[in-house]
Parts: structure tokens; sequence; C-alpha cells
């Protein structure tokens, strides 16, 4: 099974409603590598609706932005050539 990036998530940083582990009420969308490419899939529910037929455009926003910032953090480390880790809040500020 492939590692979650957002399990990586320091506890400080996995609240969001989007992707936050430690958020019980969020989408916990969950990113992965597949190859070279990262995937998260997602199932809207039927509570997502917007209109019949289409989930509402904030769903979308949260997967995009949780997508594309998992990604991102992904590919730092990979380039870096190390697994994700969880490496705390002062090393997180050391990198900005």
């Amino acid at each position: 099974m492939p590692k979650v990036f957002q399990d990586s998530y320091p506890d400080a940083l996995a609240h969001c409603y989007g992707c936050g582990r430690l958020n019980a009420e969020g989408h916990q969308i969950r990113t992965v590598w597949d190859g070279d490419e990262t995937v998260t899939r997602f199932t809207p529910q039927p509570y997502h609706i917007a209109v019949p037929g289409f989930v509402y455009g904030g769903l979308i926003a949260s997967l995009i932005d949780c997508h594309s910032t998992g990604t991102a953090a992904a590919a730092m480390y990979r380039a870096e050539g190390r697994e994700m880790d969880k490496i705390g809040r002062a090393a997180w500020r050391e990198r900005v």
C-alpha cells in the first residue's frame, strides 16, 4: 500500500477540513505516488450536491488545494532523496 502524504504531516498541520487526518468531520483527502504521478481518489456523497448531477464548487476547490499541497510536499521530499516524515514545526519554518 502506498504511503499517504497527508499521514506524514505534523499534528499541528493535520487539521485541514479537506485533508487533515485529525479533522474527523473533514473530507479526509488522501494522496499517494503512482509511479511519477500523484493520485487522489474521492467519491462525492449525495450531500455534496450543488444542483442535481453536480458537486458544489467548494468541494472541487478542496480537492485541488489539498491534492496540490500534498503533491508539492511529496515532490520536495523526493527531490531531496528521502521519505516524507514528521519533521516538526521548527523545521517547517526553516524551510520557508
